[in-house]
């Protein structure tokens, strides 16, 4: 006696409309809105919680619609996030337009599911940014939108060095944590750029204050440190008086093309480089060479593009460049390299970082997870799911070499073609 066909359930419904519309087999077990499942058991869990996060994929089916119904809370993920994360990652790289969509072959699922309807607007964490692209007004319109956030929300994700780039990790000892590896990557940029009593530092980009404070404290020098965050200003100040540090410390709320208070000893430029676009970035070179003394040092700190693909004229708008950096770009390390050298910079020392951040990340994922309610209070509970996303893709990314962090160390020649530069890198090396 022939066996009926099970009915099709909410969720093999959506797995296989998510499969048509998205062009890929789907990697993960679906959970829909009625409690039903499809898909592989032993697989992280996409849940969708809602018909409008079918509506946002159907009008945006590529990263940028999956990213706002998470953001919005209407799919989840459930299980090992990186896991989930690795499995989904050809969504990335698929971007049909909606005039390419099966919907004939899918309009059953369609209307059986009630997922047709207009666009969603989108989440309200969802960025934007006006005027000129890299103007000073558009510019530090994209910095306060991702760093003023909260300082007390960073605390949480960043944790006591309040440092926001690369750490560098030095030991697999137990005890050795973040605060650790973020104190070990200050102290190896002021030892690469030589510092000693007495000179002059500028910090471009200084973030919350942690690298100036540490070459004031523990290398003497004077640091102006310049960034567009009101509330990084704010903080750093605040900690700069609190470690008695003000005769030495001075945080300015200021653009780099403004600068004309050189010539420093040594310049750092740390996690700056990406706010700054590809095109602008002989012009900002530029300026940093004139604001050096001969024989001063630069170190730049900069994520690179390894092997993911340049972005196009017409690429459809980016999880990140929605929600974290507007306007951010990613250049690959020989592009870094010779605008430095068309702007004067000698370059001397190149050091990848990429596995560094992969962990650095990963850190202040657990931070984020382990105070997840009071990250959700001090923001939104949108904003704290845009950071978890960002940083665990972000981690994914690094470990899987699709983009890489170096510190360049470059320097200012005198006229006669001296360095000052030693004749090894034993001093920095470590």
């Amino acid at each position: 006696m022939p066996t009926s066909t099970p009915p099709s359930t909410v969720a093999t419904r959506l797995s296989r409309l998510l499969e048509s519309v998205l062009q890929t087999p789907m990697p993960v077990r679906i959970r829909a809105w009625d409690g039903s499942t499809a898909g592989p058991a032993d697989a992280p869990t996409l849940i969708i919680r809602h018909k409008r996060a079918m509506r946002r994929i159907m009008w945006q089916p590529n990263e940028l619609g999956l990213a706002r119904a998470y953001v919005a809370g209407e799919v989840d993920l459930d299980g090992d996030l990186y896991d989930a994360l690795a499995r989904l990652e050809a969504l990335v790289w698929r971007s049909p337009e909606i005039k390419d969509l099966p919907f004939r072959t899918v309009a059953a699922d369609v209307v059986r599911l009630g997922v047709l309807g207009t666009q969603p607007k989108p989440p309200p964490e969802e960025m934007r940014v006006t005027g000129a692209q890299h103007s000073k007004r558009r510019d530090k319109q994209a910095v306060s939108q991702h760093y003023d956030v909260g300082n007390d929300f960073y605390r949480i994700v960043l944790g006591e060095s309040m440092v926001y780039s690369c750490a560098y990790w030095t030991s697999d000892a137990p005890g050795y944590g973040l605060a650790d590896a973020q104190r070990d990557k200050l102290d190896l940029i002021c030892r690469k750029l030589d510092l000693k009593p007495g000179m002059r530092l500028l910090d471009v980009g200084c973030g919350w204050g942690s690298l100036a404070m540490h070459a004031a404290r523990e290398y003497g020098v004077q640091v102006l440190g310049i960034t567009l965050s009101g509330e990084q200003a704010e903080y750093a100040r605040k900690a700069v008086a609190e470690a008695g540090l003000t005769d030495q410390v001075e945080i300015r709320i200021q653009d780099y093309r403004d600068l004309d208070d050189g010539p420093f000893d040594a310049i750092s430029s740390v996690g700056m480089a990406e706010h700054v676009g590809t095109g602008p970035y002989k012009a900002y070179a530029e300026i940093l060479h004139a604001q050096l003394k001969p024989g001063g040092r630069l170190l730049n700190h900069q994520i690179g593009r390894l092997h993911l693909p340049p972005k196009q004229p017409h690429q459809p708008r980016s999880f990140i460049d929605a929600y974290v950096f507007p306007d951010g770009e990613l250049a690959p390390i020989g592009t870094t390299v010779t605008l430095l050298e068309q702007a004067g910079f000698e370059v001397r020392d190149v050091h990848a970082l990429r596995e560094h951040y992969a962990k650095t990340l990963r850190a202040w994922v657990a931070n984020l997870e382990s105070d997840w309610s009071d990250a959700v209070a001090l923001t939104s509970p949108g904003r704290a799911r845009v950071w978890r996303l960002y940083m665990a893709a972000s981690a994914l990314a690094f470990e899987q070499a699709r983009i890489g962090v170096n510190q360049v160390l470059a320097v200012k020649t005198h006229r006669n073609g001296g360095s000052d530069m030693p004749a090894t890198r034993a001093a920095f090396a470590s």
